[in-house]
């Protein structure tokens, strides 16, 4: 696998275009800003100022001793003094700007941290100190210094930029190649009882080997590739200031040139190149970091799909009446999931949904939650078409059990209390208690305070739907989805969650979308959905007469629960 990593025109642009999209959320403290920028040029000054006053240390004491006047005792202190105010601005720039970065951080990603740190800590402060060392040479001393200073760190520049690119390459590689070795190592870790089944431990072991000789043969040449770089960037800093040498050396000799101007050349030289060192880092780094930082902007910039009209208002419930009319909906052209549903669910009514996986139930539900506007149509609550009103006051009049219920890592008493987080703690424990909950979690060692894991992952399935159902009958929503909110769970528990829905959907509407049809023979009217389509509908009894379709599904799952309640009850003995 080769990667490749160019730059191109295209990719400059949108780095550009990046940089320029982050600037908003750094001059929101423009104030700190421009102090920053004060601290870090003061800095700079302080800096390229040492070897103007090395250089006069050494002219100083580079006569007869019986000449010198006194000792240089103020050039000393001043020296010091320097060095000590170099320190200061350069701290006083990380402090003052720090608000600045941490607050722009909040506000995109922690992308914009690296990014600023390479612009404000490395790339600002050379190209100031490349200014003012270019001011000096080119005010003190003959142009043929600056042009070396300058070819030289051209050179080194364009050096360093062409490996850095010709390089990363490897580094992609290595990466690739790091990411699948682990990959294979979890996997084959997660999935151990599977490789013992098949006796593939050998495999498995050589398979992970194979790719980490990959990694290896990559490793040692980017290694190899670093000490290029590092030779090549040490042989044109050795060879520009040689040069430079030569030519402050002639000068010293030819009486143009002192002692200390010698030292001066050499020491700004020395400087410019030290925070150069890292160029190569800096510019893989700061391409890395752009191109996420890309991710970021794109992400800012994408609009909602599903947005509130301008002239759109609060929903207002009064009975609660729930209405599809001819609604057509498909998830892309290929397949109509839904083909001119009609259907009501009068207030404080509960109507059952049934049909085979893929006829569109759950998709009954989230047209009501409006994640997806309808093909055409219309979906009304109290005859208010629900694309016309805030999302806000949409969701607040709904509560849902989801199929599949994922919490988040926190306590259960958080995951409950997420339907409504102003609520009492008592309020709560009613709403579990309901849920059939509250004995369960009386029982765990910290109780409500017990952690769940990601996703709930230390809750059973039927553990999670309880709390699912907890939640909704906390939220106390004027309309009820329960998406398959039994399926989780065995018969016993399913019979006492099913009187607590019966309990809490009583003054409610209420839209069960079911797969075991037990939990809706209580329902006002039951549809059953085929490809899309309302293929019969009635109450429980009016379909077991008719013998369609809702009579075989029902009779298929009486026979299949028979046995397995035949075992529960020999278990109970």
């Amino acid at each position: 696998m080769h990667v490749r990593y160019t730059s191109t025109p295209s990719s400059n642009r949108k780095d550009w275009r990046n940089i320029r999209k982050m600037l908003p959320y750094i001059w929101e403290y423009k104030g700190r800003v421009v102090l920053a920028l004060v601290s870090l040029v003061l800095a700079k000054v302080a800096t390229v100022g040492i070897p103007l006053l090395l250089k006069e240390i050494v002219d100083s004491l580079d006569q007869d001793p019986a000449q010198l006047l006194a000792f240089p005792l103020f050039l000393f202190l001043a020296y010091g003094a320097l060095r000590l105010a170099s320190s200061l601005f350069n701290e006083m720039r990380d402090a003052i700007f720090a608000r600045v970065r941490f607050h722009a951080m909040r506000r995109l990603s922690q992308n914009i941290s690296s990014i600023l740190n390479y612009l404000v800590f490395n790339i600002v402060p050379t190209a100031a100190e490349f200014v003012l060392v270019a001011a000096i040479l080119l005010h003190q001393y003959e142009a043929r210094f600056a042009v070396i200073v300058f070819s030289t760190v051209t050179v080194y520049i364009i050096f360093t930029l062409m490996i850095t690119n010709w390089r990363m390459n490897y580094r992609h590689e290595m990466n690739a190649l790091d990411s699948k070795a682990n990959g294979q190592a979890v996997d084959s870790l997660l999935n151990y009882e599977t490789v013992k089944y098949f006796n593939n431990e050998a495999h498995e072991l050589k398979r992970y080997d194979n790719t980490l000789g990959k990694w290896e043969d990559i490793a040692v040449k980017s290694q190899t590739s670093m000490s290029l770089l590092n030779f090549g960037q040490g042989g044109i800093i050795a060879i520009g200031l040689t040069v430079i040498m030569i030519y402050a050396g002639q000068g010293v000799m030819q009486g143009t040139m002192s002692l200390g101007d010698l030292v001066l050349v050499n020491t700004m030289m020395l400087q410019l190149f030290m925070p150069l060192n890292f160029l190569g880092i800096i510019y893989r780094m700061l391409r890395h970091t752009l191109a996420d930082m890309e991710m970021v902007i794109n992400l800012l910039e994408l609009k909602p799909e599903i947005k509130d009209t301008d002239d759109a208002k609060k929903l207002r419930v009064v009975k609660g009446e729930v209405r599809f009319e001819n609604v057509k909906f498909s998830y892309d052209d290929s397949r109509e999931i839904l083909d001119n549903i009609s259907f009501s669910i009068p207030p404080g009514t509960k109507l059952g949904v049934v049909g085979s996986s893929g006829a569109g139930k759950s998709t009954l539900s989230r047209l009501l939650f409006r994640f997806y506007e309808v093909k055409s149509g219309r979906v009304l609550i109290d005859d208010q078409d629900i694309s016309k009103v805030t999302q806000e006051s949409l969701r607040k009049a709904i509560g849902i059990v989801p199929q599949d219920t994922v919490l988040f890592n926190d306590t259960i008493f958080y995951n409950i209390q997420y339907a409504r987080p102003e609520a009492s703690r008592q309020e709560v424990i009613n709403a579990a208690t309901m849920a059939n909950l509250h004995q369960f979690i009386e029982g765990l060692p910290e109780g409500y305070n017990t952690l769940v894991g990601e996703r709930g992952l230390k809750l059973s399935g039927g553990e999670k739907q309880r709390v699912a159902i907890a939640r909704v009958i906390l939220k106390n929503a004027p309309i009820l989805v329960f998406d398959e909110a039994t399926s989780s769970l065995d018969s016993r528990s399913e019979k006492a969650i099913l009187e607590s829905l019966h309990e809490i959907s009583e003054h409610h509407t209420t839209l069960v979308i079911a797969h075991r049809l037990s939990t809706i023979v209580d329902a006002d009217r039951i549809i059953v959905l085929e490809h899309g389509k309302i293929v019969e509908q009635g109450t429980h009894q009016s379909l077991l007469k008719e013998n369609g379709v809702y009579a075989a599904m029902w009779r298929l799952q009486q026979e299949q629960r028979e046995p397995v309640e035949n075992i529960e009850q020999l278990s109970v003995l």
